[in-house]
């Protein structure tokens, strides 16, 4: 993954951020939504041609910010693929299907309505006994059956972003959470042990953990199976490498210097736009994030920089250089206001993978994605850029003040302006 991507490119993919399945912007429906009469009707038209019911599986990485301050990059993301490799195999072998590229610890597959709940959940206590016994990340994973929208290769939808919420923000390693429309599909006389989770209910109901249950016996997971990898096939041979290896310091070092680069990231989340329907809050806010995508790619400069991603409210740029990065953050940050579009963006620096993926996109990852994020979407507020300590050397300061958090029991240290 160290070849350089093109400039201006449309590159998919990201790194420990919400929606790291998820594919690109749905260019064509937005544009058909931005011909009609953008009423609630034509909203439902549009996104009913792309309606499927089924089971939405997602499943998180548990610990992965406290493994990252132990190990180097290269080494959490081979410490995170068995998992992945684990739950694709288990689940593909019972009709389930891959849902977008597996950036860092994001994992999805969709299974169709049709699908036995008995078998979904007999396979996931099956998927979870061996990554438990053969990996050294654990996973939680979520599930809930509903009706969401297939759109360029995501799944989309208010119950969507529900069940990926839930993995990502109310699941441990080793947890399989289940959403009342899962359990409704099951017999009455089931043999699985299930509890309800404390706290509120989600936008998609009460939420239940299966602690116990039959085991799908006759299908164990094969680790030969390639989950939808979004790395090239030579870098993904070195992680295999390493993930075989992991006590090899020198080997880990190599390829360090091998496929890292030096960059600085643009992360940017827009604001959501209210809706009086969940398909009209949906195709809104597709059409902003077209709008994000149309105002970044005209203020991008010729040479040094790419457009990353654009998926939902987020957008991910890299650019070589600190400076252009910061002047294009605040620049957007201006062209979006005068769409009525806030934001709130945070800009790292620092050493990322970035390279090209089987399927011809390219994928990002990196600490200063997760510092990015955090800054932005964990800490930010609305209309205010944020900057990381380390571009105190090579940007200048004026107008930003100096800030100090604490997260997760972590100081943080920054540049609010």
């Amino acid at each position: 993954m160290a070849s350089e991507p093109p400039t201006g490119a449309y590159i998919p993919g990201r790194f420990d951020t919400a929606q790291g399945a998820a594919a690109g912007l749905p260019l064509a429906l937005i544009e058909q939504w931005r011909n009609s009469g953008q009423t609630a009707t034509d909203a439902w038209r549009l996104l009913s041609r792309h309606a499927t019911r089924g089971y939405n599986v997602v499943s998180d990485s548990a610990g992965l910010t406290k493994l990252s301050q132990r190990l180097g990059l290269l080494e959490v993301l081979a410490v995170i693929d068995r998992p992945k490799r684990i739950l694709y195999a288990g689940t593909k072998a019972i009709g389930g299907e891959a849902v977008g590229v597996w950036a860092a610890d994001n994992a999805q597959m969709y299974h169709p309505d049709t699908t036995d709940a008995r078998v979904l959940l007999s396979a996931l206590l099956r998927v979870q006994d061996e990554i438990g016994r053969r990996c050294r990340a654990r996973v939680g994973i979520g599930v809930h059956h509903g009706r969401f929208y297939d759109l360029s290769g995501g799944l989309y939808g208010a119950e969507a972003d529900a069940i990926e919420d839930i993995a990502e923000n109310h699941t441990e390693g080793g947890e399989i959470a289940v959403t009342a429309a899962v359990l409704d599909r099951l017999p009455h006389d089931h043999s699985f042990v299930i509890q309800r989770k404390d706290g509120p209910e989600s936008p998609v109901g009460a939420v239940y953990q299966v602690l116990d249950g039959p085991r799908l016996d006759d299908v164990r997971p094969v680790e030969d199976q390639r989950y939808p990898i979004p790395y090239s096939a030579a870098f993904y041979a070195d992680l295999l490498r390493l993930e075989h290896s992991p006590e090899d310091a020198e080997l880990a070092e190599r390829l360090t210097a091998e496929h890292l680069q030096h960059r600085t990231v643009v992360l940017v989340e827009r604001s959501v736009a209210p809706a009086e329907t969940p398909e009209l809050g949906l195709l809104r806010g597709l059409s902003l994030s077209a709008v994000m995508k149309e105002t970044g790619l005209r203020l991008m400069p010729e040479r040094g920089a790419v457009e990353i991603k654009i998926a939902g409210p987020l957008a991910i740029y890299l650019f070589e250089d600190p400076g252009p990065a910061v002047r294009f953050a605040q620049g957007l940050r201006a062209g979006l206001a005068e769409h009525e579009i806030g934001c709130r963006i945070g800009v790292a620096d620092g050493p990322v993978l970035a390279g090209q993926t089987p399927g011809g996109g390219w994928d990002i990852a990196g600490a200063p994605v997760n510092l990015a994020s955090k800054m932005a979407q964990d800490l930010g507020t609305p209309g205010r850029v944020y900057l990381s300590e380390a571009l105190r050397e090579h940007v200048h300061l004026d107008g930003f003040a100096a800030v100090r958090r604490t997260v997760s029991g972590v100081q943080m240290a920054y540049f609010e302006g």
